[in-house]
């Protein structure tokens, strides 16, 4: 994933927040579709088991297995969830359903990772919620592992937290070496020398202006770990839920500030939002 220098980008890709929460499934089957058919590049998620906005109880739909079965329904778009808490599942078991939906979807999977931060679902739901540093130190454990078991090789392994002794997971991933690696956040002192070793694409949280110092931060960091900074993507949140000529002005922000990649919330506006976006936005975005 090739970033050009800020200023310079002329081509920007585009996903949508398929929200996977306070909907039936044949509308989740629908909006991964749709956005399929209005031409996304992916279609995200997230990872909670309860919904994270609205009053009261509603579905929401486990991350994984959900990519896994969009998967089936679409043949062009890429999937992924914004982001994977490391405190949900054992690095091993999390591997083995990547490399399971690399698979079923021949390719189209997007490896987002981050170290979890909803206190109470995990209390409610007994998933263990250690300290900040112990979570961090998990994601730490969990890129290694992902990384190291993707090669389809014997690995042995000691880590903060977790021990692999002669462990081997097959098949090795359709994406070759791994799927594209996302970490979202902009933790200078974690999160950034994370991504700076491990990802491919930085998933920042903010405004253009916000997050320039931990941009550059992140480019004198890759420096530092023996890679090209271009060579780290950087993606971003657009809202739908504003005027054509707001939704113009922030991409062209983020476009201006060196990021390559938006994802598009899903608008209360509806269908007739996206479509207004895709009609009148965006091409100014993916033409060269």
């Amino acid at each position: 994933m090739i970033r050009a220098a800020a200023g310079s980008l002329r081509v920007m890709r585009f996903g949508i927040d398929v929200a996977q929460q306070r909907v039936e499934w044949k509308e989740l089957v629908d909006r991964a579709q749709f956005a399929e058919e209005m031409g996304f590049d992916g279609a995200w998620g997230f990872d909670h088991f309860q919904p994270m906005y609205g009053e009261g109880p509603g579905n929401c739909f486990e991350g994984m297995s959900t990519l896994a079965a969009l998967s089936g329904v679409t043949s062009r778009l890429r999937f992924g969830l914004l982001v994977t808490g490391v405190t949900y599942r054992h690095p091993s078991l999390f591997t083995a359903q990547a490399v399971t939906i690399d698979h079923a979807s021949n390719g189209r999977l997007e490896l987002a990772l981050g170290a979890a931060w909803f206190e109470p679902e995990h209390h409610a739901l007994s998933f263990d919620f250690p300290s900040m540093k112990d979570r961090f130190d998990r994601l730490q454990d969990t890129l290694e592992i992902v990384t190291r078991l993707m090669t389809g090789e014997h690995v042995s392994y000691e880590g903060h937290q977790f021990r692999l002794q002669n462990a081997q997971l097959r098949p090795v991933p359709v994406q070759q070496p791994h799927p594209p690696i996302w970490i979202g956040g902009n933790g200078p002192r974690r999160t950034l020398p994370l991504v700076a070793r491990y990802a491919d694409m930085w998933h920042a949280s903010g405004t253009p202006t916000s997050v320039a110092p931990y941009s550059e931060r992140l480019d004198r960091l890759a420096e530092e770990a023996g890679r090209e900074p271009k060579d780290i993507g950087r993606a971003a949140s657009l809202s739908l839920s504003q005027s054509v000529d707001d939704m113009r002005r922030s991409a062209a922000a983020w476009r201006d500030a060196g990021f390559e990649y938006l994802v598009c919330g899903w608008p209360g506006e509806g269908r007739a939002r996206i479509e207004e976006f895709v009609e009148r936005v965006r091409p100014e975005f993916a033409a060269s």
